[in-house]
């Protein structure tokens, strides 16, 4: 295995604590959050069973990791009640109303403006 890999490659957990794979090398009955969810499953509360690792330039840390969790232990999602729709659908609709105007656009209004793109365009007309 090279040598990139082995620093990755801790399958008993002696090393970190928890069995550790090398990224896309996981075994079998391992998922993510994303993977279970996918699956139409949750963790349900269950402990980390093991990660995976790849070197990243990105982090501080120098790795990048992703916990997986047992599918065999995963639980069914629970299903969205009519008030978590309800709740959902105000937000969305807050996304997309401009506070300034107070137009409902199809489209979410970007954070960076805090306002609809005509609103922005306008305001900045008017500092300048």
């Amino acid at each position: 295995m090279a040598t990139a890999y082995a620093r990755c490659y801790d399958p008993t957990g002696a090393r970190y604590g928890i069995p550790t794979f090398p990224w896309r090398l996981a075994p079998d009955g391992y998922a993510t959050r994303r993977q279970l969810r996918a699956r139409g499953l949750r963790p349900g509360g269950q402990e980390v069973a093991a990660q995976l690792m790849r070197a990243s330039r990105r982090r501080k840390a120098g790795v990048s990791v992703a916990y997986l969790y047992r599918v065999d232990r995963a639980l069914p999602v629970r299903p969205m009640t009519s008030r978590k729709w309800g709740a959902l659908a105000l937000a969305m609709l807050a996304r997309r109303t401009c506070r300034e105007c107070g137009v409902v656009y199809s489209y979410c209004i970007p954070v960076s403006l805090g306002m609809c793109v005509l609103c922005a365009d306008a305001e900045e007309q008017h500092v300048a």
